[in-house]
């Protein structure tokens, strides 16, 4: 039985996604030449192929231009990383916040910088539901 398809990004979109997040629009060159700084030397015709994927998908726009097609993304930075972080919590952690933050705290080289981050963002929080 084929598994269902689904609606996050894959590895290789994201990383598109996220080159796109920091500059756009681009064309197919760009973003080929973008992954091969990134350590993912694609073909031509794979990179064509996915970013077409993803207009289809709806995580892109693209727009003609001359003799080039420019690819911009669709879909939020913000929204994607929410849903994302939503679905591992609810796969991975049964919905619950605390064991997230449980295993956050338990990561090794967590920097108390980050720590600090951590605690101002409860707080934060706390005072907002008060």
């Amino acid at each position: 039985m084929a598994r269902a398809a689904s609606t996050q990004p894959t590895d290789l979109e994201l990383l598109i996604l996220k080159i796109l997040w920091g500059e756009s629009p681009l064309p197919v060159r760009e973003v080929r030449q973008r992954l091969a700084e990134t350590g993912r030397e694609l073909a031509h015709t794979t990179v064509i192929t996915t970013l077409n994927v993803m207009v289809e998908k709806g995580q892109l726009t693209r727009k003609r231009d001359q003799n080039a097609f420019l690819f911009s993304p669709k879909i939020a930075k913000e929204a994607t990383s929410q849903k994302m972080l939503g679905d591992l919590v609810d796969r991975l952690f049964d919905g619950s916040a605390a064991a997230v933050m449980a295993s956050l705290f338990q990561r090794k080289g967590l920097k108390p910088d980050e720590i600090r981050e951590l605690r101002r963002l409860l707080n934060d929080k706390i005072k907002e539901k008060e």
